[in-house]
């Protein structure tokens, strides 16, 4: 459930991508040192936006540096470090471990079993270091797995605890900007969810795993009428990212704000249109439609 929450690339300027890179490559490095070449491979997009955002927030000093890596081996690239680089790699490491825990419990397959088993340990370290986040964070995931595994839970309940998930990530600080912070993430989250459901429904279906949008698709497919369907799930994620964006734009950020706006408004909605696009090029070839 990664991923979704990427730039436009296309509609960024060069700077600004650049700029983007470094706080991922800022995580990145964190991973690397904290947690080995088995965290790196953790780093995922979605947190270089909470990088961004927090750092633009909290207006911290970043550091800057001019390194080369195994993805970059040839030539330097600009990276940026701070203290939230460290935190975001913390949640990267976190919450991979539970995917890995869910894949596993879902289709007992050996990559999630053997992402389990390598970042338990790592899984530990983050909750020795934030206990009481880390125990709201499971608490809800605890309630997600419930929920899915009783089957026939309404939409937003479902989406709901993830919200939670996120909303509890993005609170960094116990402050003015909690509640607005908080919105951001649970908002964001919700989105991520229900475009994950979006993306797995065919697999979910055939593999008997709970999928939010089920019923939707089952009328779908009884009625031929897939493009209401995906109408349907645009209307919920335009909901869920609009609540995302009315809470961002109350916050009071300046120097990274056009690269995070270009994200919200634009990046996540990239895997939508792809996976829609790739849906019917599926449905046109073997005749569906």
């Amino acid at each position: 459930m990664f991923g979704y929450v990427l730039v436009n690339k296309p509609e960024l300027k060069i700077k600004d991508f650049e700029l983007y890179r470094a706080y991922y490559c800022g995580i990145c490095h964190a991973l690397k040192e904290n947690y080995g070449f088995t965290g790196r491979m953790t780093l995922n997009y979605d947190m270089t936006f909470l990088a961004l955002l927090l750092s633009d927030l909290y207006d911290k000093e970043d550091c800057d540096y001019s390194v080369r890596c195994m993805a970059h081996p040839a030539q330097k690239h600009p990276e940026k470090r701070n203290e939230f680089s460290e935190y975001c790699a913390d949640m990267c490491v976190f919450l991979s471990y539970y995917k890995a825990e869910d894949d596993w419990a879902d289709e007992h397959t050996f990559k999630g079993g053997s992402a389990r088993a390598l970042l338990k340990g790592k899984a530990d370290k983050v909750r020795q270091k934030y206990p009481e986040k880390t125990a709201k964070i499971e608490k809800q995931l605890d309630m997600l797995k419930i929920m899915e595994t009783a089957g026939n839970v309404p939409l937003d309940k479902a989406a709901k605890a993830f919200g939670d998930i996120m909303g509890e990530i993005f609170c960094y600080a116990d402050d003015i900007w909690k509640e607005d912070m908080y919105k951001v993430g649970f908002y964001l989250g919700k989105f991520i969810y229900l475009l994950d459901a979006y993306e797995d429904i065919e697999k979910d279906l055939k593999n008997g795993v709970y999928n939010p949008f089920k019923e939707m698709y089952d009328r779908a497919e009884e009625t031929g009428n897939f493009d209401e369907f995906d109408e349907q799930v645009q209307d919920f994620l335009m909901m869920m990212i609009s609540e995302c964006t009315d809470a961002f734009e109350r916050l009071p950020l300046i120097e990274n704000v056009e690269i995070m706006r270009n994200i919200l408004y634009s990046g996540v909605w990239v895997r939508f249109a792809n996976s829609k696009e790739a849906r019917l090029k599926e449905r046109t070839k073997d005749g569906s439609i």
